[in-house]
């Protein structure tokens, strides 16, 4: 399998597919298209010419595309059931999904006002009123799930919520928002992991940038 990805300082959607394959151990080719240039989507279709255009996109041995965190994820977790991506608990799967899917379409504001960017810091700045509704909601999220399944991860073990979530954590290492003692430690736990810290090394070390996501107003 191949996965197309972005730039890894700034490409949220492609660091949750990929901190899958990485974490359970799934054999995978990366390709890294920078973003942002003009021939980045034609780079992406010469790839993956029945997709989308965007990153993240998974190219399977016979060539099928599937693209979009999530259904890259649900992808994995149906071609590899011998990790469990999703909660083997119907119950504790059922809210996983609803989380995931909440993180995928939602947090607007926090989106817009406090981007990733990994080499970044930020700390304190662009805390609009939204911004601060969407981490209160977050925290409430994670606060819940660790209760409900007593961590260290939303459902014990890492799984596709965290994955969705990882970015968040990287938000938050840049812009160094107000958390609570529960989110602060979820997000060192994050942090901490193996593969993201394979993947913030990465960030690191590139050395293409995006002018715009570098500076902060």
């Amino acid at each position: 399998m191949k996965l197309l990805i972005g730039d890894k300082n700034y490409s949220s959607w492609s660091m949750r597919p990929w901190l899958l394959l990485k974490h359970f151990g799934i054999a995978f080719e990366e390709v890294l298209i920078p973003l942002g240039e003009p021939g980045t989507t034609a780079a992406i279709l010469a790839h993956a010419p029945q997709g989308s255009g965007k990153v993240p996109c998974l190219v399977d041995e016979a060539g099928l595309a599937t693209w979009d965190s999530l259904a890259i994820a649900e992808t994995l977790a149906e071609r590899f059931p011998q990790h469990a991506l999703w909660p083997r608990d119907a119950a504790s799967r059922a809210r996983a999904r609803s989380v995931s899917a909440e993180m995928h379409s939602g947090f607007g504001e926090l989106r817009s006002n406090m981007w990733m960017n990994i080499r970044a810091s930020f700390p304190g700045m662009n805390a609009t009123s939204g911004a601060l509704a969407d981490i209160a909601r977050i925290e409430a999220i994670w606060r819940d799930c660790l209760d409900a399944h007593g961590g260290p991860f939303l459902f014990g073990e890492f799984g596709i919520a965290d994955a969705m979530y990882a970015p968040v954590a990287m938000r938050f290492n840049t812009w160094r928002p107000a958390l609570s003692a529960t989110s602060s430690a979820y997000v060192e736990r994050i942090t901490a992991l193996p593969a993201v810290q394979a993947w913030i090394d990465a960030a690191r070390r590139e050395t293409h940038a995006i002018p715009y996501q570098d500076a902060c107003p």
